[in-house]
């Protein structure tokens, strides 16, 4: 893993942000980042998501999944771009904690296999802690998220301008995380 040289997520494997275990990492794909502005990114619940839960993948899910793809991926980038870190040498300093979240409003459900995309708005970044509003919305089938966000913007991102294929999921207001010094942890 090598240290964060280029310009956005696009291209990295979400699994190189995300240093906590695969069972429960909800992020497939980064589809569009500005680094200051927000992020487009996917996952698709199987059936090891869905298990216990009638097919569906429970909102408490879709919630860490929008933090995964907005405050650690976004965080983690920044942090690593900042000090010329790998995330492998961040992860060795810092903790990611998710600290709180405003509030959130369920408008429809996701099911085992149904594509869906976190659209994340940075709403403040500063001293290892960040926080973001955003969206889920369910994916049209068949629909290729490269090529739909390969021209989106940041204005778009704002406004939530998609088209009406999408089905709005859920609200995310003021999700807030921090990556903690782990001495000062350990410590305690």
């Amino acid at each position: 893993m090598s240290q964060i040289s280029h310009l956005n997520l696009l291209g990295t494997s979400p699994s190189e942000m995300l240093l906590h275990g695969p069972s429960k990492r909800y992020l497939n794909a980064y589809h569009w980042h500005d680094p200051k502005i927000g992020i487009v990114a996917s996952y698709t619940p199987d059936s090891k998501d869905v298990l216990d839960h009638f097919g569906i993948f429970r909102g408490v899910d879709q919630i860490e999944a929008f933090a995964q793809a907005t405050i650690v991926s976004c965080c983690t980038f920044l942090e690593c771009q900042k000090n010329n870190w790998t995330p492998l040498e961040l992860k060795e300093k810092f903790l990611p904690v998710f600290i709180s979240i405003g509030q959130v409003n369920f408008h429809s459900y996701l099911a085992e296999g149904d594509t869906f995309i976190s659209i994340g708005d940075i709403k403040f970044y500063k001293f290892r802690q960040m926080v973001a509003d955003g969206r889920i919305y369910k994916v049209p089938k068949e629909l290729n998220l490269n090529e739909y966000f390969s021209n989106f913007t940041a204005d778009r991102l704002k406004a939530y301008d998609l088209d009406d294929r999408f089905v709005l999921i859920a609200e995310l207001f003021d999700v807030t995380g921090r990556a903690l010094k782990k001495e000062l942890i350990a410590n305690k």
